[in-house]
């Protein structure tokens, strides 16, 4: 094909060679909007149609041509052409040999700027329902999980260092929150995506008496954008998903990352099922968490996609630039790993087995009971500083002996204070311990169970 021939050509009078057409041609990714092109054509030709821009019946041939095309499409059978170089101009092309010439009609009173934007709005509005479809589903699982170790103890952490006991399901339910801030994100990305470009043109609207809230009623959009400059130069809405995506998968990393420890041999806490989990060339007893652990290290690229399209649009005067031919291999993979990476945390937390006795023992040799010994002096009236330095004194000592709070003898605590009881070794059970925090919030059974009905509640009104 000579570059006269293209349909951008009758300017030109030399042609692309080919390494410089491969170098600007898109479709070999592009092409993932196919379905959203058709449809965005659906739209545009019916408008054509209805405003009497074009006869109701061409407008009529080139709707059926175009349902064909998705036909064809739907089933495998399109064929793609590097020479007709973006998603745009092949189905232009395929149209233009299923219906005739009467295709080219098909472009009036659009461009190829608000065209692609058009798809874009289209795919990532579909995807982003998915994406919070499955996270609540992630929610779902976590809540489930929750509920069932209401009453399993185990460590909580800072520093990476025994701080107080918890509940496991405080724990999971910190998630469910991430998860839930996540899910709300991404419905915010969702209305500044569900705006419908087509009509924009180039840059500057159009000459044609257009309805542009028609086509956009017919691709199921909230609203037209109400500049046309904005309409096709506006990326806002794939780095909100790109940014939104990093949040979310940093937070798959959080957890992938305890995951990974708990099912060590060091920690025990947790088993993963076979399912999501690989095994060693050389090793024959290893069970790698390699699905956490695959979580754990596409958080990168997904971080690297918001960052290349950061880059991209730094610095980009209006209105269309060819440089935003780089804002969708990036949206389309993340778009994937994220969806995949959601199933697949979900899978894991849905089949792992809870070691509970390992989990509670763990709480029982260490001394994340100090604070419980702290809070029983002041509250007898002991200053609360005060209390802290006695404690901090005991476990020094104790540290030295190789004994914990609970070993140490009622006589010795008197001797430090005479507030403590023989009711302290009561105060002193990780299980007490962790009943006894109940304010808004806490770790304490009745406030885990209350966190868990109103997620439930949030969960029922979303999904109704």
């Amino acid at each position: 094909m000579t570059q006269n021939q293209k349909l951008w050509g009758g300017r030109f009078e030399a042609g692309l060679e080919k390494w410089v057409e491969e170098f600007g041609a898109s479709i070999s990714f592009d092409q993932k909007l196919a379905k959203y092109d058709i449809q965005g054509s659906i739209a545009h030709v019916t408008m054509l149609g209805q405003q009497g821009i074009i006869p109701a019946d061409e407008a009529q041939l080139i709707k059926e041509g175009l349902e064909t095309l998705l036909t064809q499409y739907e089933s495998g059978q399109l064929a793609f052409d590097i020479s007709n170089e973006d998603i745009h101009m092949n189905i232009e092309s395929l149209l233009t040999a299923e219906i005739g010439p009467i295709a080219g009609k098909l472009h009036t009173a659009r461009s190829r700027n608000d065209q692609v934007a058009t798809d874009m709005h289209l795919y990532l509005k579909a995807k982003l329902v998915e994406v919070i479809e499955k996270l609540g589903k992630l929610r779902q699982v976590l809540v489930n999980l929750s509920e069932n170790h209401i009453e399993t103890i185990m460590p909580g952490y800072t520093h990476l260092q025994h701080a107080q006991p918890i509940s496991f399901a405080h724990h999971l339910m910190a998630y469910y929150q991430m998860f839930s801030r996540d899910s709300e994100r991404f419905s915010f990305n969702l209305k500044h995506t569900d705006l419908s470009p087509l009509g924009a043109a180039a840059l500057a609207g159009t000459t044609f008496p257009i309805d542009r809230q028609l086509t956009s009623d017919l691709m199921g959009f909230a609203k037209p954008y109400q500049n046309s400059l904005d309409a096709v130069s506006d990326r806002d809405f794939i780095l909100e998903f790109l940014s939104n995506s990093s949040i979310l998968m940093m937070h798959m990393s959080r957890l992938c990352e305890e995951i990974i420890s708990w099912c060590s041999h060091e920690f025990q806490f947790i088993s993963l099922s076979d399912t999501f989990s690989t095994g060693s060339s050389i090793m024959p007893q290893k069970k790698n968490p390699d699905m956490a652990e695959l979580i754990r290290g596409k958080s990168g690229r997904v971080y690297g996609n918001l960052l290349s399209l950061l880059t991209v649009m730094k610095s980009l005067p209006l209105a269309y630039n060819k440089d935003l031919q780089e804002d969708k291999e990036g949206m389309f993979d993340t778009a994937e790993t994220i969806t995949v990476a959601i199933d697949i945390l979900a899978g894991m937390l849905n089949t792992m087995t809870v070691n509970k006795e390992i989990m509670s023992a763990s709480t029982e040799k260490d001394f994340s009971n100090a604070t419980e010994l702290a809070d029983y002096l002041a509250s007898k009236g002991l200053p609360f500083r005060e209390a802290h330095e006695i404690v901090g004194h005991l476990v020094l000592e104790c540290s030295k002996k190789g004994i914990y709070l609970q070993d140490v003898p009622l006589k010795q605590y008197q001797e430090r204070s005479h507030l403590i009881e023989d009711d302290i070794y009561i105060a002193l059970q990780s299980k007490t311990a962790v009943a006894r925090r109940d304010s808004l919030g806490g770790t304490g059974f009745e406030q885990i169970s209350r966190q868990i009905r109103l997620a439930k509640d949030t969960l029922t009104t979303e999904e109704s």
